[in-house]
């Protein structure tokens, strides 16, 4: 097992910051399972198809500004986001989708690529309940090339978030 001294494997398709933090959590047999994608999978449809699984399989990171303050809300990759439920959640006024310098500010990570965890800064998680719905998920491993199997209950303690219900349903 490696410990926190340990430089991450150069050979990681994870993105040395988040394969450090890996290391840290002592998550870093994790390393050796991220998958890197010759093509973008930005989106968490791009992601499903190259990986082969559900759409809701995937885990989309995603960053809010709740009154001015970041937020990553965790959410499966075939669901939106209710603004209106993470601000009653969150006792904020007003939320919105955070700008990409907000979000690189925020993480470390670009948009595409943000991790569920080892984030720049700590921020408050909202983690959707939807994610529990199946016994792996996949996530951003810090690069739009690059992704991460986990148990949803594991991936969401190491994010310390909270979990709730923040997904829009149909009216």
């Amino acid at each position: 097992m490696s410990d926190s001294t340990t430089p991450p494997p150069t050979t990681t398709a994870a993105h040395p910051r988040f394969a450090e933090a890996l290391l840290q959590l002592g998550l870093g047999d994790l390393i050796a399972r991220v998958r890197r994608f010759p093509e973008q999978t930005r989106t968490a449809q791009e992601a499903a198809a190259a990986i082969g699984c559900e759409l809701s399989q995937i885990c989309k990171s995603l960053i809010f500004a709740a009154d001015g303050v970041p937020v990553l809300v965790l959410m499966d990759g075939a669901s939106r986001v209710d603004l209106d439920l993470v601000r009653r959640e969150l006792g904020a006024e007003k939320v919105t989708r955070a700008r990409a310098d907000v979000v690189r500010e925020a993480t470390g990570y670009a948009i595409g690529g943000v991790p569920p965890f080892g984030h720049a800064t700590r921020t408050r998680v909202l983690a959707d309940r939807s994610l529990l719905h199946h016994e792996v998920v996949w996530a951003a491993a810090g690069t739009p090339y690059a992704v991460f199997p986990m148990a949803p209950e594991t991936l969401v303690a190491h994010a310390g978030g909270t979990l709730v219900d923040v997904r829009e349903t149909a009216e």
